[in-house]
């Protein structure tokens, strides 16, 4: 037996199932709160139940955020099952005959599409490694699905320097909560700088390249999922009322209004900080009228959506438990704990290094960009003000580090797993490795640059 199926067994046995990664996560963050915040007035057993306090508080602060995933994966999963999308896709999948072709085409383009959003990259990837996957059975080409579907993931830990970046687009903004302290920093200086570019050249090229190469390596095995469930045929003759649900003037009004209204955006969108629209609410929106456009009736788009609904039950029920981990985090100060012991050892050279390891760390407990920044932005910046340290290079680190670890961290996978019907154990060993390259690329442009 090779070295590399000696790795990929080692790891696929030690890994659990990710909600009982999000337990494990939970029980550590927990102790320790409980061993590193402990203030005078909550001693002993009763700071133990205000931690669990913590927890409960923020069990349901990401409940709007669930429901945006669940949905990202499902509308997502539906317009990919439309005839237009599965064409355009299919143009793609042709030249994806081997393993290596295949993940290299598809951590290419996911990484370009991580550059506009991470939410559309994480589905495009998702749907993209399926459909390579699906055509290499109706073949019956031998593939190494996992690599396909890593390649689809590595996306994630390129976009935190793109256009959906948490931390670069909110000092862009006019009224971000550290203006006082730091002004507003334009993308022009993180987003748009030449060591940003530098770094998002050097992962386009390397990142694609080192999955032709694992693809070379072999592990290709015939492809048995089952992808499609039977679903109701949706057709024949339509009576009374049924004729709304088969109509496609209908499908044609509402999805021609929602794309329209989503469009109009872009097209009124001032400079590319404008883009900054572009969330989880408007790539769902995009994505409802534009799923229901392309099935041409409500019928067939009610069909699509019931065969993707499946695919969310990760998300709704270990999202909450990893808001209840973000929760003991921000609430006991173990976040902010930290980050601030991490700074204390920094100087102006080490300072951006620093901020990208704790980052990377924080991001494995706290998986959000926007709510790491939070928490570790107050604290980095004043660092970097205190030792002269850039604080756009410093905002940058801290970006890098937070997307780094999310190959490390199953929480965003789960919209993947649910389209590609793979677990995080045959993913993750891959991801690991890219992890390392990406560790390479980040360390050498923060110390370079």
């Amino acid at each position: 037996m090779s070295k590399n199926s000696l790795y990929l067994r080692f790891v696929r046995q030690i890994l659990p199932s990710p909600f009982s990664i999000a337990v494990i996560l939970t029980l550590v963050t927990f102790i320790l709160a409980l061993v590193f915040t402990e203030r005078p007035e909550n001693s002993g057993s009763t700071y133990s139940m205000v931690i669990l306090g913590y927890w409960e508080i923020g069990f349901w602060e990401l409940l709007e955020f669930t429901m945006q995933m669940a949905l990202i994966l499902i509308l997502g999963h539906a317009l990919a099952l439309t005839p237009f999308v599965n064409n355009i896709i299919d143009r793609f999948t042709i030249y994806c005959n081997t393993s290596a072709k295949a993940a290299f085409t598809i951590s290419l383009l996911t990484i370009l599409v991580s550059m506009i959003n991470w939410g559309l990259c994480l589905v495009f990837g998702a749907i993209f490694a399926r459909k390579v996957a699906e055509r290499a059975k109706a073949h019956g080409w031998k593939m190494n699905y996992p690599l396909l579907g890593a390649a689809g993931y590595s996306g994630m830990m390129c976009f935190h320097g793109g256009f959906s970046g948490s931390a670069p687009l909110a000092v862009a903004s006019r009224d971000h909560f550290l203006i006082q302290e730091i002004g507003q920093i334009g993308i022009g200086q993180t987003l748009l700088s030449t060591p940003n570019i530098i770094t998002f050249v050097l992962l386009l090229i390397i990142v694609p390249s080192v999955f032709y190469l694992l693809g070379k390596r072999g592990h290709d095995t015939e492809i048995n999922m089952v992808f499609k469930k039977e679903t109701h045929h949706v057709g024949g003759k339509s009576q009374g009322a049924e004729r709304i649900d088969n109509s496609k003037i209908a499908a044609i009004v509402l999805g021609g209004i929602i794309c329209f209204i989503a469009l109009r955006k872009i097209w009124v969108s001032p400079s590319l900080v404008g883009l900054s629209f572009i969330d989880l609410n408007y790539i769902n929106f995009f994505f409802f009228g534009l799923a229901v456009l392309l099935h041409g009736s409500f019928a067939k788009f009610l069909s699509a959506i019931e065969e993707a609904i499946g695919g969310s039950a990760g998300i709704i029920i270990q999202f909450p438990l990893y808001a209840g981990i973000m929760g003991i985090m921000t609430y006991s100060g173990l976040g902010a704990l930290f980050s601030q012991g991490f700074m204390e050892i920094s100087n102006a050279t080490t300072l951006p290094i620093f901020t990208f390891f704790s980052a990377a760390i924080v991001n494995i407990f706290v998986p959000s960009g926007g709510g790491q920044w939070v928490v570790q932005g107050p604290i980095v910046t004043e660092a970097a003000q205190n030792l002269g340290s850039s604080i756009p290079k410093t905002i940058m680190a801290l970006s890098y580090g937070d997307q780094l670890t999310n190959m490390l961290q199953p929480f965003w996978a789960l919209p993947l797993l649910g389209i590609t019907k793979l677990k995080a154990k045959d993913i993750l060993p891959y991801s690991f490795l890219i992890m390392l390259v990406g560790m390479g690329i980040f360390l050498i442009s923060l110390l370079l640059f």
